[in-house]
């Protein structure tokens, strides 16, 4: 075995490592690029300001290098040689007993038993063998380090295993599945990034995993490609109706797919095809006990079973990709961020993480709009601020987020981008707070109760510029594709979510023809938790480099712009 320490550069890296496992990137430093590109494979970035950025080792991190192919003699060597001070001991222990614990336990297809779960050290096996959770998934003891798996228990046992902290290596393999052609029609309207093109390279090469990519940086380009290249019956799953059907208009202008070979399984439609894209909402439907829909959708011979914003993916669904490890499978997000901590969840049932790429570095080579976030504090009437005051802690929220304080701002904000041609976009949680806004600014209103004829009707208008505002609910957070979208004016949101906070920028960054920035705008209370709630949002973007300007709203009455 080589010396981990081999290659170690003089005192003086771009690197700082710390015995917390956080690790500070001097960005400024010649060799940062490239140093960046290394830890980026065992390490997550937390926040990326101007001059440092922070990454952090997590187990779920590590083990991703490891089902990447990186063992811990790797990573040590990578923290060695860049780090500006010597590294500390237990740091590297952690590091290489954490890693270890990987592929300890192999999940694999015996040509005798099955599907079986084999370790190389006995007592690890016994340890997981006897956790609750655990037991009820295997079968009968093979021999003394082999247990029989039962074949649907797959993603669970492999689920369980991620929280006793012992994942499994799955070499399992893949069946598959019925083949049906897809080719990647590309020309000179229509051509792979070079990103996009390492993405789907990065995920065929291993079978199934993640793919992170920011919002309007063309994830559904990589599962085209992944499509393409698997050439297989292909199940996609999605957020809303609406996302179905863009996803077929893409299917149908970049691939060699016609129309009867693409089916939509929703609420309104239930057509089972070579290409499916069925809703998350359709799948978990339930009948009393019975789940006819993904019962219907698991018995299918998918080759691929791709998941549309994986990060949202509810329990239920959890259940069926459990029951369908035997496919590959994508999943596709702008962030893996879970308010609920459930990211090991992702990486369990769909796979570890195979490509992600910081959303700076897509918005430096034009492919995402620049944009300019600010937040917009209001000072509530004194009647809000005592309602505010006297409300239950359950309705606090409510009242600061809604206040009636907000709507001249807002109203004076889409002013000024109506009048400078900027389509705008207001967002909000609460629909009567909606409604209210709705009348005031003469604008329709989208919610979760618009029918999907209404909804792709709306969308197309604004998208024409037929109408320059639109109000929405959270229905619009995930898989709209507005392009022309270039002012999002927020005013109220789903707590401390940031994983909304992006996923609302995101309808945003579409490059615009003429490379104007886009505007973000969070209108919100001062001194209540509406404020509070807005930075916890806000902390995801700015770990991706987005700096908020925070101005008084009586500045914005004063000279409203854009």
């Amino acid at each position: 075995m080589s010396d981990p320490g081999a290659g170690a550069r003089p005192a003086g890296g771009p690197l700082i490592v710390q015995s917390d496992q956080t690790l500070l990137l001097e960005l400024d430093h010649a060799d940062a690029e490239e140093c960046r590109s290394e830890i980026a494979a065992f390490a997550e970035l937390e926040r990326s300001p101007e001059h440092v950025h922070t990454y952090r080792m997590t187990p779920l991190g590590l083990w991703n290098a490891r089902a990447a192919g990186l063992d811990a003699e790797h990573v040590c060597a990578s923290l060695r040689r860049w780090s500006r001070f010597a590294v500390p001991d237990a740091l590297l222990a952690q590091v290489t007993e954490t890693i270890g614990r990987y592929g300890r336990l192999m999940i694999e297809d015996d040509p005798r038993h099955g599907l079986v779960l084999r370790t190389g050290d006995r007592p690890v096996l016994e340890e997981v063998a006897r956790a609750k959770t655990v037991a009820a998934l295997l079968g009968p003891r093979i021999d003394p380090d082999t247990l029989a798996v039962y074949r649907e228990h797959r993603g669970r046992l492999k689920q369980a295993l991620i929280k006793l902290g012992w994942p499994a290596e799955d070499r399992a393999g893949y069946v598959d599945g019925s083949p049906h052609r897809i080719v990647l029609c590309e020309d000179e309207s229509f051509t792979l990034r070079e990103y996009q093109r390492n993405a789907a390279a990065a995920f065929v090469a291993s079978g199934s995993g993640v793919v992170v990519l920011p919002c309007g940086a063309g994830k559904t380009a990589v599962a085209m490609a992944a499509m393409a290249s698997v050439s297989s019956r292909t199940l996609v799953l999605v957020t809303s109706t609406v996302a179905a059907r863009q996803w077929r208009r893409e299917l149908m202008a970049h691939t060699s797919l016609e129309e009867d070979e693409i089916g939509e399984y929703s609420g309104e439609r239930k057509e089972i095809r070579p290409v499916t894209l069925a809703t998350y909402q359709i799948v978990i439907t339930r009948r009393g006990r019975l789940t006819p829909h993904m019962d219907a959708l698991s018995d299918e011979d998918w080759g691929l079973v791709v998941y549309d914003e994986v990060h949202l993916l509810p329990a239920p669904v959890f259940r069926m990709t459990a029951d369908i490890q035997s496919r590959r499978r994508l999943g596709l997000t702008a962030t893996l961020v879970r308010e609920d901590g459930k990211e090991g969840d992702v990486f369990s049932l769909i796979g570890p993480k195979r490509f992600d790429v910081p959303w700076r570095d897509v918005e430096a080579q034009g492919y995402i709009a620049p944009a300019a976030c600010t937040e917009v504090r209001v000072t509530l009437a004194d009647e809000e601020r005592m309602a505010y005051a006297l409300a239950e802690p359950a309705e606090r929220y409510r009242a600061g987020a809604t206040a009636r304080s907000k709507l001249a701002v807002v109203e004076a904000l889409c002013a000024a981008a109506v009048g400078a041609s900027e389509p705008t976009l207001v967002i909000g949680q609460f629909l009567d707070q909606l409604e209210v806004l709705g009348r005031h600014l003469d604008a329709p209103v989208l919610t979760g109760a618009t029918p999907t004829a209404e909804r792709e009707r709306l969308f197309a208008a604004f998208r024409a510029g037929e109408i320059p505002v639109l109000v929405v609910s959270k229905v619009a957070n995930f898989s709209i594709d507005l392009p022309e979208a270039s002012v999002a004016i927020q005013v109220s949101g789903t707590f401390g979510s940031r994983q909304e906070e992006a996923q609302r920028l995101g309808r945003l960054l579409r490059p615009k023809h003429d490379g104007r920035q886009a505007h973000f705008y969070t209108v919100v209370a001062r001194d209540t938790n509406d404020q509070e709630f807005a930075v916890r949002r806000q902390r995801f973007l700015a770990e991706q480099g987005y700096a908020y300007r925070i101005v008084d709203a009586e500045e914005v009455l004063r000279e409203p712009a854009v």
